[in-house]
């Protein structure tokens, strides 16, 4: 199975959750000193950085590359690659949460007033012996930064989550890593709307609805406002074949299993 796998240029890293719980684990137990960025990349990431370089580098820079979304998984069929996982925001998040070899302390970062700590009182509630180290909403502006940093450093947390949106919350990690890593985070990672989900305030799609691919058709139909953002996906399905037809499409196959990027 190809270890890493490049759709319209984009490099996805292809793990199942065990493999990628084992390397988060494994950073937490010998952290190097250099943050490790793990980004979750959907349809709508890999279309913005196609028109957009800086973000391009921000996915190109990551420590490892998750699959979110079904577009990815389609468009990895589509180049004859069986994809070992799908994980989101959502989802990474509980596999954090479920960790003990060491337990990550855990920051959580961005959302709307108060969300960030509704989401870790469910997390604590849901994973008992979890450490939420710290929660606060904040924002991506500069001027919010300086005390950011000083609540993470303070907080003593490990591992961060930031949910303020994407492209904002991975180009905010990625400023900010020499800072971070100064602050003692060893992992961050851009969870988007998920404290959203584990706070109760947004529902997410039931589990057979996500299971077949539709979660995106359950989350506009109850967000109709997200219509436009969607439009990213026929777009880049329509690239993935074209590129496919045309010869373009590519895989890259790495060392299967390494932590090391």
């Amino acid at each position: 199975m190809e270890d890493k796998v490049t759709i319209l240029g984009i490099r996805i890293d292809n793990r199942t959750s065990a493999e990628i719980g084992k390397a988060i684990e494994q950073w937490l137990r010998e952290p190097s000193g250099e943050l490790v960025h793990i980004v979750t990349v959907n349809p709508e990431f890999i279309m913005m950085a196609r028109s957009d370089p800086t973000f391009q580098e921000v996915l190109d820079t990551a420590t490892l590359a998750t699959a979110d979304g079904v577009g990815i998984i389609l468009a990895a069929r589509i180049q004859r690659i069986r994809m070992a996982a799908r994980l989101t925001g959502v989802d990474l998040t509980l596999l954090l949460a479920g960790l003990r070899n060491p337990a990550p302390r855990i920051f959580l970062l961005g959302a709307a007033e108060g969300v960030a700590r509704e989401a870790g009182d469910r997390l604590a509630e849901r994973y008992p012996g979890v450490e939420i180290a710290g929660t606060w909403s904040g924002s991506p502006r500069d001027e919010d930064s300086d005390e950011i940093l000083t609540r993470i450093a303070d907080s003593g947390a490990d591992t961060l989550l930031v949910a303020f949106g994407a492209p904002e919350q991975d180009r905010w990690i990625q400023r900010h890593h020499q800072a971070l890593a100064g602050c003692g985070i060893v992992i961050a990672i851009g969870v988007g709307g998920t404290f959203d989900y584990l706070s109760g305030r947004v529902p997410r799609a039931p589990y057979l609805i996500r299971r077949i691919g539709f979660e995106w058709l359950y989350r506009l139909i109850r967000q109709p406002w997200r219509w436009r953002r969607q439009l990213a996906l026929p777009k880049f399905v329509a690239l993935v074949v074209w590129e496919q037809l045309t010869g373009k499409g590519r895989a890259s196959v790495g060392d299967h299993g390494s932590t090391d990027h």
